[in-house]
C-alpha cells in the first residue's frame, strides 16, 4: 500500500491565534496554492479530516473522498481562536514543558490525540484491498503518523517539518513500513 499523506495549505492568521480544531480559514489567495500542489488524482481511497481547509482541497480538485473526525488538528480547548502571547502564562507555560502530557482546559494532550490518530492509523494499515490512499489532513496529524514508524521519542514530534500543501509518502509492505518521500 502506498500512502500520500498532505498537509493542507497555508492559513489566514495574522493574529497568530492558536488553532487546532476550530475551522480557520485558508489563504485569501487559496486557488493559486492549489495549483501548485504536487500530487496525481488516482487513489482507491480517499480521506480527509473535516475541517475545511482540508476539505476545501478536495472539493477544488472533485475528489471523492469521506471525512474522519480522528484526522482533526490537536484540540486546544478553551485556547482555541485566542492569541498566543493572551494565553495565560500560568496555563501556557506548563504546556510549553511538557506539551506531551499537559493540556489546555477543555482540549487533549498529545498522548489522547495520537490515542485518536493510531486508531485511524491502525484501522487503515489493516485494509487488504486498497493500494493508494490520499489522506488530507494537518501536520501534527502527520508527525504523530511518522513518529508511529519511527518509533522516536514522542517529545521530538516538532523536529520534523511538515510543509503547508506538501506531502509525505509512506509505503506499507508485508506489515513493514518506509518513510518514502517527505515534504514533495
Amino acid at each position: 500500500m502506498e500512502i500520500h499523506l498532505i498537509r493542507h495549505t497555508a492559513v489566514e492568521n495574522p493574529e497568530h491565534l492558536c488553532y487546532g480544531f476550530s475551522d480557520i480559514p485558508l489563504r485569501n489567495d487559496f486557488a493559486e496554492d492549489f495549483k501548485a500542489l504536487n500530487f496525481d488524482e488516482n487513489f482507491d481511497l480517499i480521506i480527509s479530516s473535516p475541517s475545511q481547509r482540508c476539505t476545501l482541497l478536495a472539493d477544488y480538485f472533485k475528489l471523492n473522498y469521506k471525512t474522519d473526525e480522528r484526522l482533526r488538528e490537536m484540540n486546544f480547548g478553551d485556547w482555541e481562536m485566542t492569541k498566543w502571547t493572551d494565553i495565560p502564562e500560568e496555563e501556557i507555560t506548563p504546556w510549553y514543558h511538557d506539551f506531551v502530557n499537559t493540556k489546555a482546559s477543555g482540549g487533549e494532550n498529545l498522548l489522547e490525540m495520537q490515542s485518536r490518530v493510531l486508531n485511524f492509523w491502525n484501522e487503515l494499515t489493516a485494509e487488504k484491498f486498497t493500494d493508494k490512499v490520499l489522506i488530507i489532513t494537518h501536520a501534527g496529524v502527520i508527525r504523530l503518523i511518522i513518529q508511529s514508524i519511527l518509533e522516536f521519542p514522542l517529545e521530538n514530534i516538532f523536529k520534523i517539518q511538515i510543509d503547508y500543501g506538501k506531502k509525505v509518502i509512506i509505503q506499507m509492505n508485508e506489515g513493514y513500513f518506509s518513510v518514502q518521500k517527505l515534504n514533495v
